[in-house]
């Protein structure tokens, strides 16, 4: 398991060349990989340095020391390695501990410039404080998320299909075999430790005890970040919450079937929020640029994964025997599952899903993601059958002035033409669930194949 590859790799070689390089803060919500990849990461360098900030050995030298040059003596004093080796990276985990070493990383980038620098804290943001502030200009960011279906293949060992999967575009031959896996995936979900599991084993019921131990980790997390015992229980509630209120758009007061009030609820789910545990995707009203989410309407709910959402609504069972993964929970698990793909796309933390609505009188619309490509807003629509059934994607195309449009379904890469209300013709791509991830990548195929 631990031999395949996560595409985020790639970003870091190229962070590792940069000629400017910041110290990086890896984001990344807890047991989504953010430890072993850079564990992994560090093989490629002579050095290799890793400190736990929850370690009290550990903590102690940035709570001790306050001279950046001593602090990195001392580093690599401690962990018996050379300071005249510049290829070096050194790993600050759990840097939320010590408030002292977020302070710190500006001079790493200031005065250490050779010292490659990545930091990580799952709980990062949550207890940002006035004392406690990430030096602006003087680092960057990378997100990581949950497995996407191009590592799930690699992870599981079928490097045959994840081949096709890359292919632009795929094949049709290799349809069959790629629905298949994306149907188990959209089942399982993308935790590390679940896949991990089941790549060994294949026993989905075996996998049980790990979703559970999943969730009750980020329960007793609350803790950490919580003002008051109140808050704990409320933050506590919305986890149990999110996997039957996932997917779908949602209001804060009365959250979970309680009476939890708005403002209690808002901003216990906020602060899920910036723990990564979930998205409040606010849709935006705009049909152009810059696109602004409107506030004022009711956000949809992104969590975290999946597989967690599945098998706590008990979801698991029907996925293993349904053809068209739309035809399940009202299509909310696909279209979430699209989302996570989407997210998993980019390692950007500014990655935002965009979906778009129109709720006036006689004309209600909504249009599950809006992309940006090229200059312009692609609508994509998670839905399977005729194309005179994508109502609200048609009405989209009447209000921009291009003929683009995606819908994602479970059939084969397909061409349709389309009429919109006003008679305006476009140009519909059809592309199967699995090609979530690499929306974007067709969409610019797309645009430049058939302008």
């Amino acid at each position: 398991m631990n031999d395949y590859r996560r595409n985020i790799e790639t970003w870091l070689e190229g962070w590792k060349r940069k000629e400017n390089r910041k110290p990086l803060v890896l984001r990344g919500a807890r047991q989504v990989g953010k430890t072993t990849i850079v564990r992994q990461f560090g093989s490629r360098y002579k050095q290799y340095i890793e400190l736990n900030l929850e370690k009290k050995d550990d903590a102690g030298l940035f709570q001790e020391i306050s001279d950046i040059h001593a602090l990195t003596e001392a580093i690599f004093l401690f962990h018996k390695k050379r300071i005249s080796e510049q290829d070096t990276l050194l790993f600050i985990d759990e840097i939320q501990a010590v408030p002292e070493a977020i302070n710190q990383l500006r001079y790493f980038f200031e005065e250490l410039p050779w010292l490659h620098v990545i930091a990580a804290g799952s709980l990062l943001e949550t207890l940002l404080h006035e004392n406690l502030r990430i030096p602006v200009g003087r680092v960057e960011y990378a997100v990581l998320r949950p497995l996407s279906f191009d590592e799930y293949l690699g992870a599981i060992g079928e490097t045959g299909p994840q081949e096709f999967f890359h292919r632009l575009p795929v094949p049709d031959y290799a349809h069959t075999a790629l629905l298949d896996h994306f149907h188990r995936f959209t089942m399982l979900g993308g935790m590390p430790e679940i896949i991990g599991e089941y790549a060994m084993h294949r026993d989905v019921q075996a996998l049980g005890t790990i979703y559970r131990s999943l969730q009750e980790s980020y329960k007793n997390d609350v803790d950490k970040y919580a003002r008051n015992t109140t808050m704990v229980q409320t933050l506590r509630h919305a986890i149990d919450s999110l996997p039957r209120e996932a997917g779908q758009r949602i209001k804060f007061e009365g959250f979970g079937n309680t009476n939890y009030r708005s403002r209690d609820m808002g901003e216990a789910l906020r602060t899920l929020e910036k723990a990564l545990l979930l998205h409040l995707l606010y849709p935006t009203t705009q049909t152009d640029f810059p696109l602004m989410p409107n506030m004022r309407k009711s956000p949809r709910l992104q969590m975290l994964d999946t597989g967690l959402m599945n098998f706590y609504s008990g979801l698991q069972p029907q996925l293993l025997v349904l053809k068209d993964l739309n035809n399940i929970h009202g299509g909310r698990v696909i279209e979430h599952m699209v989302g996570q793909e989407i997210l998993a796309s980019s390692f950007e933390i500014d990655h935002k899903l965009i979906w778009w609505t129109r709720e006036e009188k006689h004309s209600m619309a909504e249009v599950d993601f809006v992309i940006p490509v090229e200059g312009h807003l692609i609508p994509v629509e998670v839905k399977s059958g005729e194309t005179g059934t994508l109502r609200s994607l048609l009405m989209f195309m009447d209000m921009v002035p291009h003929q683009w449009a995606i819908r994602l379904y479970s059939g084969k890469i397909m061409l349709n033409e389309a009429n919109t209300p006003s008679g305006k013709k476009i140009k519909l791509l059809n592309l199967p669930y699995y090609l979530a991830e690499k929306v974007e990548v067709y969409a610019k195929w797309f645009i430049t194949e058939h302008p």
